[in-house]
């Protein structure tokens, strides 16, 4: 891995930084919930505002370990399934869905001819941590043992967004623990959050925000690699692609998540992508869409190497 936030960011990525400041000027930044009424209100919107591809996603119940989770399958147009692809929504431990992702794991599937998986963790605060761990390892231990069966594979990879990856990353601790993680050709992380407790420097950036009371303000040393995963031991894992954009308040936060994953000894690909803030994959731009198909080439090309 390189040292040098300017050796992090294509030179090509240029042609579309304009656009994305454009972009984000007109933007207005929309704070998070910071109350459970605001919460209860965005979560209103958001389900008023959903459009799932119904077609395509079929919902399924996993069972592992004693624990059931619902999950949303999406398979591949025309091509054989060469993986599976567990795919964890963003939404701060305490927004979004399974459904909310239909648009862009159906682009993945039929890209790269994988399987994905949505998991429908619970949400937070009604269902605080462990919950949402627990239905992503449940889901994940479901598909160990599952995709073979459902879908003639035996190759996996995992990612999420925001809150998604740091849950892919505690999932992947656990499996770790467990011995499981060899089928996993890689991980994908979108600007995850990886210090709940605030005491890192680029924790400390965070540390205010509602997300982190709502989903373990209960629990008094957030330190535990099962919420902060920047604090554990971070060996034994999959190929890691880290996407994050240079105006993200978890900019700090990421690199550092990179460095520990590097120094753990495993195999680390970090981008940092030029006008970008937190999110900005979910954005109607260009600088998105080369990151979204970067994400698509790297994974292809692990699930190549499997």
């Amino acid at each position: 891995m390189e040292i040098g936030l300017k050796r992090l960011i294509d030179e090509e990525l240029g042609a579309y930084v304009e656009e994305s400041r454009q972009f984000n000027a007109a933007s207005k930044g929309v704070a998070g919930p910071a109350t459970v009424e605001e919460l209860r209100q965005v979560r209103d919107r958001q389900a008023r505002s959903l459009q799932p591809l119904g077609d395509r996603a079929v919902e399924r119940i996993a069972e592992a370990g004693g624990r059931r989770v619902s999950v949303r399958v999406i398979v591949p147009r025309g091509t054989e399934i060469r993986g599976a692809y567990l795919d964890i929504h963003a939404g701060g431990f305490y927004l979004g869905s399974a459904a909310s992702g239909d648009a862009r794991n159906a682009r993945l599937a039929d890209s790269l001819g994988v399987a994905v998986v949505s998991v429908e963790y619970r949400l937070a605060p009604e269902h605080p941590w462990p919950a949402a761990p627990d239905d992503c390892e449940t889901a994940a231990l479901w598909l160990l043992d599952q995709a073979e069966s459902l879908f003639g594979t035996t190759e996996l990879a995992i990612g999420g967004a925001s809150a998604g990856s740091t849950l892919a990353m505690t999932t992947l601790l656990r499996l770790r623990d467990q011995g499981l993680t060899d089928p996993f050709a890689g991980v994908v992380l979108q600007f995850g959050a990886y210090d709940l407790s605030g005491r890192s420097p680029g924790g400390k950036l965070y540390a205010d925000e509602f997300f982190i009371e709502a989903y373990a303000g209960h629990v008094a040393d957030r330190t535990d690699p099962d919420i902060s995963p920047l604090y554990g031991n971070l060996g034994g894992l999959p190929p890691a692609l880290l996407v994050v954009g240079r105006l993200d308040i978890l900019l700090e936060d990421n690199l550092a998540m990179a460095a520990r994953l590097s120094a753990a000894g495993n195999d680390v690909d970090i981008r940092v992508y030029p006008e970008s803030t937190h999110a900005f994959t979910h954005r109607p731009t260009g600088m998105a869409a080369t990151a979204l198909r970067d994400i698509e080439s790297w994974l292809a090309d692990r699930l190549a190497r499997k």
